[in-house]
């Protein structure tokens, strides 16, 4: 672990990007062109985290899934992704929002159907002993032995 100090603010252009998925196969497949600059990580924030993520045409921001412990929250800056959850399919629009309260098991995830990028923040709650459901296919998420891991539905792993 780095004593650096954390910067007092930065041009968000400028903090790392992580691109691709830590899905196992065959689901990162499934994400297309999407990469996120983990913003509050810049900071060192621990007790929430802030991305700046990008969608191309066509890509995911995840497959549609539920947490157990970790409320989540995206706000739209630039493009027209379609939100999926249990209620359906909505159109989101720049200056809309969305909040997903944990513990409800209402699926989430943001699609870019159209021909331009979508630009979006996404902040959630990092909660120690999280688990992820992922209600459309075989897939759990949970930190086990202190790390992120896939498992399918029966509990064993990917």
């Amino acid at each position: 672990m780095s004593d650096a100090k954390p910067p007092v603010a930065i041009d968000a252009g400028d903090a790392p990007v992580r691109t691709g998925s830590g899905y196992p196969a065959p689901f990162a497949a499934q994400m297309g062109e999407r990469l996120r600059r983990k913003l509050g990580d810049v900071f060192g924030l621990t007790a929430f985290g802030v991305n700046l993520a990008r969608l191309g045409p066509g890509a995911r921001s995840a497959l549609r899934h539920a947490h157990q412990l970790e409320d989540e929250f995206v706000y739209i800056l630039e493009g027209t992704p379609t939100l999926l959850t249990d209620a359906g399919e909505t159109l989101l629009k720049p200056g809309m929002c969305a909040g997903f309260k944990a513990g409800t098991g209402d699926g989430h995830a943001l699609v870019n159907r159209s021909d331009a990028e979508v630009l979006y923040l996404e902040i959630g709650a990092r909660c120690a002993g999280e688990t992820v459901d992922y209600p459309d296919v075989d897939l759990k998420g949970a930190t086990l032995d202190g790390r992120w891991t896939y498992l399918h539905k029966d509990g064993t792993p990917y």
